[in-house]
């Protein structure tokens, strides 16, 4: 395995210090750790996610921002003697190790206590003993303690485990009436008899079993044993929440029925409307949102579907699509990994209907058809040179010095990013700036020739410009890069929205982006936005946001990035996800109001985060819980949501296959 200091280091500020842990002795103990020594063979590519990790016997280890976070509640000093209960893997005892003089680590599962002594002896951490025991009734003989430290969540504080703090000491641990709702404590023993106590926040722990903790019946039943009756009215449970969902949804016909757009008509008010999909390889969610799109013009006058896609090609399909002749130099659209992304059957029907639209209308009254993406550098460079030197020949020359910068590496831009952070400047950055900032300063004497034209002349331009920042940030992290992309796809919708007057946009990308970032991990850890969380501050209730999911069936997808396509199963989805609770719901086609004058006791339900699934273009159903699932609050996230229980791969386009097919269509079939 390479040496991952530098990932240990980055997982440190991006998922610990950033989100409030500031006692530098805890971060250092965490970036000197190998978490990968504590997870299984399998597990050891995503130990520096944020996220908990499945180990041996059917457990987790903590996130990282969890262990850090106990750890500075529980201040540990040199000379301190620390009691952990829930050793696990041992990977929280050997943070602590290097903190304090004496961890005495308790763990229930004999296996999983003798792997946890093995590994720390592996890396020769030697102020730790392990034992094999119930948590609940502490460590007696060792006590008493300067902290104790619970990773796993009871009913109360056990008394024998509080007995066993010392004056001045502290005791952390979560607790809660039920397994999944939990608060984590921090209580500080002032006093032989007194205790000051900190609530840091709710948080999720397997449950603690033993004499002081939950019944292992209860842990084996899959839930806690239930609480004393209340006096206020108790949440939905799992069973009352699927019919919840069931009662509340909106059936949802056949995809070849005339009616099945019908129940969008609440969305048509909005300015924006994004629609979703859980992959990027499901016929069910392309053929949907073919079929809103098409009621939302027909009916509501939407001139704009904006699509997860780069500009240059789409452009070519725009060109299509308003029965345009093709540009000078088009090439032919969608020809770059992921191929089946666009150049599908779903799509191209789609296509076909919205050209046959646009044939009864006037060039200023179609609906046009634009990409949002700026991964095609080539292309957009080559797009401005070509209208440049129509427009203005001495203009062109100018650009096309300053665009030599990076001709270099405009095939495979992510070589510059490498090469700009290893000369430690944006060698480029300053010449494609000059090239907007000139082209976007002549505006008026350019859009008077050709407005169009020139709407696409310099969001090419906007879009090198971003591009060259978004290929330097992939080096810097993750956060960065997804955030100028979603920020360059945002700014792109924006001035498509004002390029003419009422103007309505339809929008097509992935759930990832178009629900609101703020409202799930990708925002409240990962420090990631993107286009929907955008939508939502600048249109606020005239944007509205909906997502797909569905539960098994087949997606088109690969293995890694530029490997070939593959037709995969889609694995059943989790339990505890949300797509569990719409399968469970009993419903196979159906669109959820979400927002607030929606059924409020079942919004209120859903808003507990839960886990969410993504597929991109990669899937992989062997790591699909740490690959593909994220927490989420989907009433916050979206504004509606649709369900497919069951959905197919896309159906990819074949060049070989359209003989004899218009030399105009898009995809060059």
């Amino acid at each position: 395995m390479p040496d991952l200091a530098e990932t240990r280091y980055w997982m440190v500020e991006r998922q610990v210090r950033r989100r409030g842990v500031e006692d530098e002795r805890v971060l250092e103990a965490l970036r000197a750790v190998p978490r990968e020594a504590f997870v299984p063979r399998e597990m050891e590519e995503f130990a520096y996610e944020d996220s908990a990790l499945p180990v041996e016997a059917g457990q987790t280890i903590s996130q990282p921002y969890i262990v850090g976070l106990m750890l500075a509640a529980a201040g540990l000093q040199a000379g301190d003697r620390v009691l952990e209960v829930g050793a696990g893997t041992g990977y929280a005892a050997a943070v602590a190790a290097r903190l304090a003089d004496c961890v005495f680590a308790i763990e229930r599962d004999a296996g999983l206590a003798r792997t946890a002594a093995t590994r720390l002896a592996q890396l020769e951490v030697e102020n730790v003993e392990i034992r094999q025991g119930d948590g609940t009734l502490g460590w007696p003989e060792a006590a008493p303690f300067d902290a104790i430290i619970v990773s796993a969540g009871g009913p109360d504080v056990p008394q024998a485990l509080a007995d066993q703090v010392a004056v001045g000491g502290r005791l952390v641990i979560p607790v809660g009436e039920t397994r999944d709702r939990q608060r984590l404590l921090k209580m500080t023993r002032v006093e032989a008899g007194r205790w000051v106590s900190e609530d840091l926040g709710e948080v999720m722990f397997v449950p603690l079993i033993g004499a002081h903790g939950w019944r292992a019946s209860a842990e084996a039943a899959g839930r806690a044993p239930t609480p004393e009756p209340r006096s206020f009215r108790e949440p939905l449970d799992e069973a009352d929440i699927a019919q919840a969902i069931a009662r509340a949804a909106l059936p949802l016909p056949a995809l070849d029925d005339a009616r099945f757009a019908e129940p969008f008509d609440r969305f048509a008010s909005a300015r924006v409307v994004l629609l979703g999909e859980a992959s990027h390889g499901t016929s069910e969610f392309y053929r949907a949102r073919a079929a809103i799109t098409r009621r939302l013009i027909e009916r509501h006058g939407f001139n704009i579907v904006a699509v997860e896609a780069d500009w240059p090609d789409a452009s070519v399909v725009n060109r299509f699509v308003r029965g345009l002749p093709p540009g000078a130099h088009a090439e032919t659209a969608f020809q770059r990994f992921p191929t089946w992304m666009w150049r599908n059957a779903e799509v191209a029907e789609f296509l076909g209907w919205l050209r046959d639209w646009n044939a009864s209308w006037p060039p200023g009254a179609q609906v046009g058809f634009y990409g949002l993406d700026l991964y095609n550098l080539n292309a957009s460079i080559g797009a401005v040179l070509d209208y440049l030197d129509r427009v203005d020949p001495e203009a062109a020359a100018v650009a096309r010095e300053r665009y030599g910068c990076l001709t270099p590496w405009s095939e495979a831009p992510q070589t510059y990013g490498r090469m700009a952070l290893s000369a430690g400047y944006a060698p480029c950055e300053d010449a494609v700036v000059r090239t907007l900032r000139d082209l976007l300063c002549r505006k008026l004497d350019y859009a008077a020739a050709d407005g169009e034209q020139f709407l696409d002349a310099s969001q090419n331009a906007r879009l090198v410009r971003n591009a060259e920042r978004y290929y330097r940030a992939m080096y810097y992290g993750a956060a960065e890069s997804w955030n100028l992309r979603d920020t360059h796809m945002f700014e792109t919708l924006e001035t498509l929205l004002s390029a003419w007057p009422d103007a309505k946009a339809v929008v097509w990308a992935h759930n990832s982006h178009i629900g609101d970032a703020s409202r799930t991990e990708m925002g409240q850890v990962r420090g990631e936005l993107n286009l929907g969380q955008l939508c939502r501050e600048r249109f606020g209730p005239q944007a509205a946001l909906i997502g797909f999911g569905t539960h098994a069936g087949t997606v088109a997808c690969a293995s890694d990035w530029d490997a070939p396509m593959e037709v995969k199963p889609v694995k059943p989805s989790l339990p505890g996800s949300y797509e569990r609770l719409a399968h469970e719901s009993g419903r196979d086609r159906f669109l959820l109001d979400l927002r607030e004058q929606a059924d409020t006791q079942l919004r209120q339900a859903l808003l507990r985060p839960r886990l969410e699934r993504f597929i991109g273009v990669i899937y992989r159903p062997e790591t699909e819980r740490w690959s593909h699932y994220a927490e989420c609050a989907l009433p916050e996230q979206f504004d509606g949501y649709v369900w497919f229980d069951a959905t197919t791969a896309v159906t990819p386009l074949d060049a070989a296959s359209g003989s004899g097919e218009d030399e105009t269509w898009p995809f060059g079939l």
